[in-house]
């Protein structure tokens, strides 16, 4: 893999696949501020739940979460569908549940990326058995082409079309993640 560090490189390479730039740094974080504006907006007054789907939505999340402006609390789920796979085996597991109470509370689930909706569906099923006050997702990356659930994304970052990407936090066989921008596969 080429480095992180010298980013912004116009391809980089993993798995021996080639990447091409998709998405700059500068871009996401624009919106990542966009974003975080409109949810300080739409929670004031309120102390809403943040809750990051790990392992791909850690960067997104804490980039999201340091600009936020109201008061807050925040936890992690951490899910399987992928492996090592660049497409989702559609089978969701549990690995790290919540260690907060979401009865009664606004809960906010931070995903780096929407495809087959289907880890949506499931989180949104678990925590509606605990009657929160509300719910919405916040993605990062929204492929609509994908999605085979129909439930309502509240705040998009980027619609993306239905393609491979690594960077910002998603991952190819657990590398790339580091990467400051997001790639797309270069068929």
């Amino acid at each position: 893999m080429n480095s992180a560090i010298n980013e912004p490189d116009q391809f980089v390479y993993v798995n021996n696949e080639r990447f091409r730039m998709f998405l700059p740094e500068g871009d996401i974080q624009k919106r990542v501020q966009e974003l975080a504006s409109v949810i300080n907006r739409d929670y004031a007054g309120r102390t809403p739940i943040f809750i990051g789907v790990l392992n791909g939505s850690f960067i997104f999340f804490s980039d999201l979460i340091r600009r936020i402006e109201i008061d807050c609390e925040i936890d992690f789920f951490k899910l399987s569908s992928y492996g090592d796979a660049k497409i989702s085996s559609g089978n969701v597991k549990l690995l790290k549940d919540l260690n907060c109470q979401v009865t009664d509370r606004d809960i906010i689930i931070v995903e780096d990326i929407i495809d087959s909706g289907l880890s949506i569906d499931f989180i949104k099923r678990l925590i509606a058995k605990q009657n929160p006050r509300s719910f919405a997702v916040v993605t990062l990356l929204y492929k609509s082409d994908c999605v085979k659930i129909d439930f309502k994304v509240d705040y998009i970052g980027f619609p993306i079309p239905n393609h491979f990407v690594i960077g910002y936090g998603l991952d190819y066989g657990q590398k790339a993640r580091n990467l400051r921008s997001i790639y797309i596969l270069d068929k």
